[in-house]
């Protein structure tokens, strides 16, 4: 699976703490051995995000990214506090 990330993803994951930054390594390497698993509550969006996913990487901080039908690719939108993002 090869995996993209967005000029805006890149910004917003350099201003996390380091603290998140590690939470969401270790939630997203989750993702890639078990896209399923219940604690990344991935969920389908609408409005600005709509056909893009969201996935919980800690308490209020969420990932946004779509998944390529075409080709096994993802590509990371954005990351930030639920408050941020939507």
């Amino acid at each position: 699976m090869t995996v993209r990330y967005s000029r805006r993803f890149r910004k917003q994951f350099q201003k996390l703490p380091v603290k998140t930054q590690l939470q969401f390594e270790r939630r997203f390497n989750l993702f890639l051995a078990d896209p399923r698993h219940p604690m990344l509550n991935i969920h389908a969006l609408s409005g600005k995000y709509d056909q893009s996913l969201s996935m919980s990487v800690s308490g209020d901080v969420r990932a946004i990214f779509e998944r390529q039908k075409d080709r096994a690719e993802i590509l990371l939108l954005a990351i930030g506090t639920h408050s941020q993002l939507y």
